[in-house]
Protein backbone atom coordinates (compact mmCIF):
# COMPACT_ATOMS: atom_id res chain seq x y z
CA UNK A 1 0.00 0.00 0.00
CA UNK A 2 1.62 3.07 -0.91
CA UNK A 3 1.89 6.14 1.70
CA UNK A 4 1.89 9.96 1.73
CA UNK A 5 4.13 10.78 4.65
CA UNK A 6 4.94 14.45 6.35
CA UNK A 7 6.57 16.42 8.75
CA UNK A 8 6.46 19.82 9.84
CA UNK A 9 9.07 21.87 11.72
CA UNK A 10 7.95 22.91 15.42
CA UNK A 11 5.79 25.80 15.62
CA UNK A 12 6.14 26.11 11.47
CA UNK A 13 9.65 26.96 11.84
CA UNK A 14 12.26 26.58 9.03
CA UNK A 15 14.32 22.70 9.12
CA UNK A 16 15.90 23.36 5.95
CA UNK A 17 18.23 27.36 5.57
CA UNK A 18 20.08 26.45 3.00
CA UNK A 19 21.44 24.28 0.05
CA UNK A 20 23.92 22.12 2.50
CA UNK A 21 20.68 21.46 4.89
CA UNK A 22 18.57 20.38 2.01
CA UNK A 23 21.37 18.22 1.04
CA UNK A 24 22.37 16.56 3.79
CA UNK A 25 18.73 15.53 4.09
CA UNK A 26 18.96 13.70 0.80
CA UNK A 27 21.83 11.89 1.94
CA UNK A 28 19.98 10.63 5.00
CA UNK A 29 17.42 9.43 3.21
CA UNK A 30 19.95 7.81 0.69
CA UNK A 31 21.62 6.69 3.84
CA UNK A 32 18.50 5.63 5.69
CA UNK A 33 17.47 3.60 2.56
CA UNK A 34 20.53 1.26 2.98
CA UNK A 35 19.98 0.71 6.17
CA UNK A 36 16.27 0.65 6.21
CA UNK A 37 14.65 -0.54 2.88
CA UNK A 38 11.64 1.16 1.66
CA UNK A 39 10.14 2.14 -2.15
CA UNK A 40 10.39 5.88 -2.84
CA UNK A 41 8.40 7.15 -5.38
CA UNK A 42 8.11 10.94 -5.11
CA UNK A 43 9.14 13.49 -2.61
CA UNK A 44 9.82 17.33 -2.18
CA UNK A 45 11.83 18.94 0.65
CA UNK A 46 10.33 22.29 1.57
CA UNK A 47 12.00 25.20 3.65
CA UNK A 48 9.60 24.06 7.12
CA UNK A 49 8.39 20.51 5.89
CA UNK A 50 9.07 17.84 3.70
CA UNK A 51 6.44 15.51 1.48
CA UNK A 52 7.54 11.97 0.72
CA UNK A 53 5.13 9.30 -1.43
CA UNK A 54 6.46 5.52 -0.34
CA UNK A 55 5.54 2.08 -0.84
CA UNK A 56 6.39 -0.42 2.13
CA UNK A 57 6.38 -3.95 0.94
CA UNK A 58 6.52 -5.29 4.46
CA UNK A 59 4.47 -4.76 7.74
CA UNK A 60 6.81 -2.39 9.75
CA UNK A 61 8.41 -0.98 7.35
CA UNK A 62 7.27 2.15 7.21
CA UNK A 63 7.80 2.99 11.04
CA UNK A 64 11.43 1.57 10.77
CA UNK A 65 12.04 3.82 7.67
CA UNK A 66 10.86 6.67 9.02
CA UNK A 67 11.78 6.42 12.60
CA UNK A 68 15.52 6.00 11.64
CA UNK A 69 15.34 9.04 9.07
CA UNK A 70 13.71 11.50 11.47
CA UNK A 71 16.24 10.50 14.80
CA UNK A 72 19.34 11.00 12.18
CA UNK A 73 17.83 14.14 10.66
CA UNK A 74 17.35 15.98 14.38
CA UNK A 75 20.90 14.57 15.72
CA UNK A 76 22.69 15.62 13.11
CA UNK A 77 20.83 19.02 12.30
CA UNK A 78 21.33 20.15 16.27
CA UNK A 79 24.75 18.99 16.25
CA UNK A 80 25.64 20.83 13.05
CA UNK A 81 24.39 23.90 14.86
CA UNK A 82 25.45 23.09 18.27
CA UNK A 83 21.86 23.04 19.57
CA UNK A 84 21.83 19.62 21.24
CA UNK A 85 19.30 19.59 24.00
CA UNK A 86 17.76 23.43 23.29
CA UNK A 87 14.16 22.43 21.74
CA UNK A 88 12.27 20.23 19.39
CA UNK A 89 13.01 20.01 15.66
CA UNK A 90 9.81 18.93 14.67
CA UNK A 91 6.17 19.70 15.56
CA UNK A 92 5.87 15.96 16.49
CA UNK A 93 5.75 12.68 14.87
CA UNK A 94 5.58 12.17 10.87
CA UNK A 95 2.03 12.17 9.56
CA UNK A 96 1.01 9.08 6.86
CA UNK A 97 -2.37 8.96 4.70
CA UNK A 98 -2.50 5.28 2.69
CA UNK A 99 -3.15 6.17 -1.04
CA UNK A 100 -4.80 4.39 -3.54
CA UNK A 101 -2.61 3.13 -6.61
CA UNK A 102 -4.82 4.72 -9.29
CA UNK A 103 -6.06 7.87 -10.53
CA UNK A 104 -5.62 9.26 -6.90
CA UNK A 105 -1.91 8.36 -6.92
CA UNK A 106 -1.42 10.52 -9.51
CA UNK A 107 -2.88 12.84 -7.68
CA UNK A 108 -1.17 12.97 -4.48
CA UNK A 109 2.23 12.88 -6.43
CA UNK A 110 1.23 15.63 -8.70
CA UNK A 111 0.82 17.86 -5.26
CA UNK A 112 4.20 16.15 -3.86
CA UNK A 113 5.92 17.42 -7.31
CA UNK A 114 4.64 20.74 -7.35
CA UNK A 115 4.71 21.98 -3.75
CA UNK A 116 7.53 24.07 -4.55
CA UNK A 117 5.79 25.83 -7.39
CA UNK A 118 2.32 26.13 -5.75
CA UNK A 119 4.64 27.89 -3.01
CA UNK A 120 6.16 30.27 -5.56
CA UNK A 121 9.55 28.85 -4.32
CA UNK A 122 10.19 27.81 -8.07
CA UNK A 123 9.06 29.46 -11.78
CA UNK A 124 8.69 25.98 -12.96
CA UNK A 125 8.22 22.96 -11.09
CA UNK A 126 11.39 21.12 -12.39
CA UNK A 127 13.63 23.95 -11.59
CA UNK A 128 12.95 23.29 -7.59
CA UNK A 129 16.25 21.25 -6.71
CA UNK A 130 14.75 19.66 -3.97
CA UNK A 131 12.04 17.12 -5.30
CA UNK A 132 12.11 14.01 -7.09
CA UNK A 133 10.80 15.81 -10.32
CA UNK A 134 14.12 17.68 -10.60
CA UNK A 135 16.28 14.38 -9.54
CA UNK A 136 14.13 12.43 -12.31
CA UNK A 137 15.15 14.96 -14.78
CA UNK A 138 18.41 15.01 -14.51
CA UNK A 139 18.65 18.59 -12.92
CA UNK A 140 19.30 18.06 -9.47
CA UNK A 141 23.67 17.88 -8.69
CA UNK A 142 23.53 16.07 -4.90
CA UNK A 143 26.44 13.36 -4.44
CA UNK A 144 24.23 11.32 -2.52
CA UNK A 145 20.45 11.40 -3.94
CA UNK A 146 18.03 8.78 -2.70
CA UNK A 147 16.98 6.22 -4.96
CA UNK A 148 13.24 6.42 -6.75
CA UNK A 149 11.37 3.33 -7.18
CA UNK A 150 9.11 2.43 -9.90
CA UNK A 151 5.89 3.42 -9.17
CA UNK A 152 3.06 1.58 -9.18
CA UNK A 153 1.23 2.71 -12.18
CA UNK A 154 2.57 3.34 -15.49
CA UNK A 155 3.96 7.23 -15.96
CA UNK A 156 2.38 9.13 -17.90
CA UNK A 157 5.07 10.74 -20.91
CA UNK A 158 4.11 13.89 -20.36
CA UNK A 159 4.28 13.87 -16.52
CA UNK A 160 6.27 17.48 -16.48
CA UNK A 161 3.65 18.85 -18.36
CA UNK A 162 0.91 17.20 -16.23
CA UNK A 163 2.66 18.41 -13.09
CA UNK A 164 2.77 22.18 -14.36
CA UNK A 165 -0.70 22.71 -14.22
CA UNK A 166 -2.83 23.72 -11.16
CA UNK A 167 -4.85 21.30 -9.61
CA UNK A 168 -8.40 22.04 -9.19
CA UNK A 169 -9.61 23.53 -5.95
CA UNK A 170 -11.92 20.11 -5.57
CA UNK A 171 -8.69 17.79 -5.53
CA UNK A 172 -6.56 20.52 -3.05
CA UNK A 173 -9.22 20.06 -1.10
CA UNK A 174 -9.94 16.66 -1.00
CA UNK A 175 -5.81 16.29 -0.30
CA UNK A 176 -6.02 19.20 2.75
CA UNK A 177 -8.67 16.99 4.58
CA UNK A 178 -6.75 13.78 3.73
CA UNK A 179 -3.98 15.58 5.58
CA UNK A 180 -6.07 17.29 8.31
CA UNK A 181 -8.10 14.35 9.38
CA UNK A 182 -5.30 11.37 8.30
CA UNK A 183 -8.10 9.98 6.04
CA UNK A 184 -7.05 7.63 3.27
CA UNK A 185 -7.18 8.83 -0.03
CA UNK A 186 -8.96 7.28 -2.48
CA UNK A 187 -12.41 6.61 -3.94
CA UNK A 188 -15.54 6.18 -1.37
CA UNK A 189 -15.45 2.48 -1.17
CA UNK A 190 -11.45 1.73 -0.89
CA UNK A 191 -11.59 4.78 1.91
CA UNK A 192 -14.30 2.87 3.60
CA UNK A 193 -12.40 -0.43 3.24
CA UNK A 194 -8.74 0.75 4.28
CA UNK A 195 -10.17 2.74 6.91
CA UNK A 196 -11.78 -0.78 8.48
CA UNK A 197 -8.29 -2.70 7.64
CA UNK A 198 -5.63 0.00 8.97
CA UNK A 199 -8.77 1.41 12.19
CA UNK A 200 -8.87 4.24 10.63
CA UNK A 201 -12.72 4.44 10.95
CA UNK A 202 -12.93 7.66 12.92
CA UNK A 203 -11.04 9.74 10.56
CA UNK A 204 -14.02 9.41 8.46
CA UNK A 205 -16.34 10.69 10.71
CA UNK A 206 -18.05 13.88 11.00
CA UNK A 207 -16.04 15.90 13.37
CA UNK A 208 -18.23 17.72 16.59
CA UNK A 209 -20.07 15.75 19.20
CA UNK A 210 -23.34 13.97 17.79
CA UNK A 211 -26.80 15.45 17.81
CA UNK A 212 -29.14 14.58 20.42
CA UNK A 213 -32.00 12.78 19.24
CA UNK A 214 -35.48 13.62 20.56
Amino acid sequence: MVFHVLNRGNDRRAIFDDAGDYGAFLGILRETQERRPLRLLAYCLMPNHWHLLVWPEHDGELGAFLQRLTTTHVRRWHLHRNTVGRGHLYQGTYKSFPVQDDEHFYTVCRYVERNALRANLARQADRWLWGSLAQRLGRQRCDRAPLLSKWPVPQPREWLDHVSQPQSEAELAALRQSVERGQPFGSTEWQEQTARQLGLEFTLRPRGRPRKRG
